[in-house]
């Protein structure tokens, strides 16, 4: 069964999500992004969570670029925002971010974007 993905789009051409499969990497790609950046350390909810090389695998044999820049919850230093502005500045649009609930990728997200108005 097809689910739609659990997007929330924060700009033009980029939207947040909660933890994604390996699964929905194909459908990102029929959505029509091109990339994806998964903000999440490997294995911060247990082993049940999808790794970073899973998800990657699965992205690039849908079409897509994929990054793992993964980052705790509570703080991201600002050479974490600066790597996710630099992200942000080479990787094709529309991308997708996720994390656990999309709320860290959303701050780091904002945080970049305003390292680069500053």
């Amino acid at each position: 069964m097809n689910t739609p993905l659990p997007l929330r789009q924060i700009a033009a051409d980029v939207c947040v999500a909660p933890q994604l499969t390996p699964e929905a990497m194909a459908e990102a790609a029929r959505a029509g992004f091109r990339a994806v950046v998964n903000n999440r350390p490997d294995f911060e909810h247990g082993p049940d969570q999808p790794t970073s090389a899973a998800i990657e695998a699965a992205a690039l044999a849908a079409g897509l670029a994929y990054r793992h820049l993964p980052v705790d919850g509570g703080y991201q230093s600002p050479e974490q925002i600066e790597a996710m502005a630099r992200l942000l500045d080479e990787l094709p649009r529309p991308v997708l971010l996720f994390c656990r609930s999309g709320a860290r990728s959303t701050r780091l997200y904002a945080a970049s974007v305003q390292s680069r108005r500053g």
